[in-house]
């Protein structure tokens, strides 16, 4: 890629960059949120064709207009956000071989016999096992980034574009991907662009390494010739203390309990916590220990079998997210495309959707510039890079999307915020301002759940935690006087010897 430019409404982000990825060969592209890659890399792709500049393919030039055009090329790309490319109600089988189903005009009838049998083949050359009859509403989210690698290479495209696809897996899935990766580089000879804020990733699978900032390109290198620190000054433009420093706020009466909680999905079992006014309390658990599920369960997403909510010594129940707004609850979901805001919206009503009250006149209509007012004050008081109120959320970087997914309960009088895995996806500096957004909550006297497979995060931002494991809190532990090592232990089902 020669001279890449491209603008939106009042943004350019891209500047004439260049970028080139070789067959064999596993190249990371990283930036901070809103640096371009994502914006590179959907041009390649095919979402963008208002670009300028060129493309060549082995010295061809070529022109990419849509995914079509570009999946005929021989790239595909897996996107962070799995949901918005899959179909929910069609089989493992029909998303694998869906291009095929879609683009060959030849095929006049469908032989299902044939679709079924070369979808199992290609998992099988992934080492994975995944009923091809199932429905992928009916799978892992882990599964479902295999299902979209696996459709990716059923048509043995030769350039696949990976973004951040270890956000949603374990350590073991972790592994087994890049086993995965490796093995079409190096034995099926694909060119791999591998997209993570996930630094020792991409130094455990990565070969050269190409780095953006605002809109270009600031370091091209082998990734061993420079040093995890370098790569973030590269990416920030400046020196950056990874460690990051908790504010002390004081902590006041319980203000949230839960008792007994058991939910519908068999992924939470008798669990009991509590949380104190102005405290972060930690969520800690690997992949599947049932922290989503009690998230949404205490938020009204899915149905309580057994147990109470008190808020604010009151008991609650939150049967839906409508009655949990209600009640003085928010939640910020882990798949903030698919739950958390309005990508197609302008981030005006995104910002006061959830407490469209204060922003309507006795007849019932909306006071647009009342809306919009307040929307721009909210902006800049949660650090969000926008031109302004009007940007389509789609527009916005992963991390600036989630400001605004977290703005729009600062919007409301919620006492008390549920975080699931607020910084996936997000690059170091956007974390921290993150950070600095859910102490200020807590100084505020809200009450805080934070919830993540992060264990170093949760380090960092948690007054105290609890671990999770198979649906059940198994450790409760004070921040301060614990270790990733310990958290670790319990987090893999670790138990405490008789004394």
């Amino acid at each position: 890629m020669q001279n890449i430019t491209i603008e939106f409404p009042g943004v350019k982000a891209l500047n004439d960059v260049d970028f080139e990825l070789q067959l064999g060969k596993i190249q990371a592209l990283i930036g901070a949120n809103g640096a371009g890659k994502s914006t590179l890399m959907k041009i390649l792709s095919g979402a963008y064709s208002h670009y300028s500049g060129s493309i060549f393919i082995n010295g061809e030039p070529v022109k990419i207009t849509d995914t079509k055009t570009a999946k005929k090329l021989g790239i595909d790309i897996v996107y962070q956000e799995v949901d918005t490319v899959l179909v929910p109600y069609l089989s493992v089988a029909e998303n694998i071989m869906l291009d095929h189903l879609i683009f060959d005009k030849k095929l006049h009838f469908i032989n299902w016999k044939t679709i079924r049998q070369e979808a199992k083949a290609v998992l099988e050359r992934l080492g994975v096992q995944i009923d091809v009859d199932k429905k992928v509403s009916d799978i892992s989210l882990a599964d479902k980034q295999m299902v979209l690698i696996a459709r990716a290479i059923v048509h043995e495209r030769n350039y696949l574009i990976l973004d951040e696809p270890t956000a949603p897996l374990s350590l073991t899935e972790t592994e087994k991907l890049f086993d995965i990766v490796r093995d079409l580089a190096k034995n099926h000879n694909k060119g791999i662009v591998f997209i993570s804020h996930r630094l020792p990733e991409l130094y455990q699978i990565c070969e050269k390494i190409t780095i953006m900032k605002d809109g270009k390109v600031v370091k091209e290198s082998d990734i061993n010739e420079i040093e995890q620190q370098q790569v973030i000054e590269f990416m920030l433009g400046k020196s950056y203390d990874t460690a990051h420093q908790k504010k002390n706020t004081s902590v006041g009466e319980i203000i949230f309990e839960a008792k007994n909680l058991v939910d519908s999905s068999g992924l939470v079992n008798d669990v009991s916590f509590f949380v104190r006014k102005g405290e972060i309390i930690g969520l800690a658990g690997l992949v599947g220990a049932g922290k989503t599920e009690l998230s949404k369960a205490i938020f009204g997403v899915s149905p309580l079998l057994n147990g109470e909510i008190i808020l604010e010594n009151r008991s609650i129940k939150n049967k839906t997210p409508h009655h949990a707004v209600r009640n003085g609850m928010g939640l910020i979901p882990e798949e903030r495309r698919k739950e958390g805001i309005f990508v197609e919206e302008p981030i005006y009503k995104n910002l006061t959707i959830a407490n469209i009250s204060p922003f309507v006149n006795v007849l019932r209509f909306i006071k647009r510039k009342k809306e919009k007012v307040a929307s721009r004050e909210m902006i800049k008081q949660i650090g969000a890079k926008t031109p302004n109120e009007l940007q389509k959320v789609a527009n916005l970087s992963g991390g600036n999307q989630q400001k605004i997914a977290i703005g729009k309960w600062l919007m409301t009088d919620a006492k008390v915020l549920i975080f699931d895995e607020p910084t996936k996806g997000v690059d170091v500096g956007a974390k921290g301002e993150i950070f600095h957004l859910i102490e200020d909550l807590a100084a505020n006297g809200k009450g805080i759940i934070y919830a993540t497979n992060e264990i170093n995060e949760i380090l960092l931002i948690t007054d105290r935690i609890y671990v999770m494991y198979d649906g059940e809190i198994v450790k409760e532990l004070e921040t301060k006087q614990t270790s990733e090592e310990e958290i670790m232990f319990y987090a893999t089902g670790g138990v405490e010897s008789a004394k």
